[in-house]
């Protein structure tokens, strides 16, 4: 904003024909709808977060484990993954077929 004038004066200098003489916008393509089959992956806590880090013990739970023993069936996605990289030391994985939901 010009440093002399006041909000109410900025506003009215500004014409209202300037947005007319800006280029149309650039059209965007419509994302497809994403049809991709992913895989599951069974997730199953079998060590204890105590003594871990902070960090950690939020990526476990992200995941959806609590307790020794739970497991939970996740979508085979990027984002999964990473997390499962950080806790390697505290679960087991491994790949299933369908869509198996949470066992405790």
């Amino acid at each position: 904003m010009c440093s002399g004038l006041t909000r109410s004066a900025a506003a009215s200098a500004v014409s209202p024909g300037m947005w007319a003489e800006m280029p149309p916008r650039r059209a965007t393509k419509a994302a497809e709808p994403a049809v991709k089959v992913e895989g599951r992956l069974l997730v199953t806590q079998v060590k204890s977060s105590i003594g871990t880090k902070p960090k950690h013990r939020g990526t476990l739970r992200a995941l959806g484990l609590g307790r020794i023993g739970k497991s939970n069936s996740l979508p085979d996605r990027p984002e999964i993954r990473g997390m499962i990289a950080r806790v390697p030391h505290l679960i087991t994985v491994s790949e299933t077929t369908g869509s198996e939901e949470q066992t405790a």
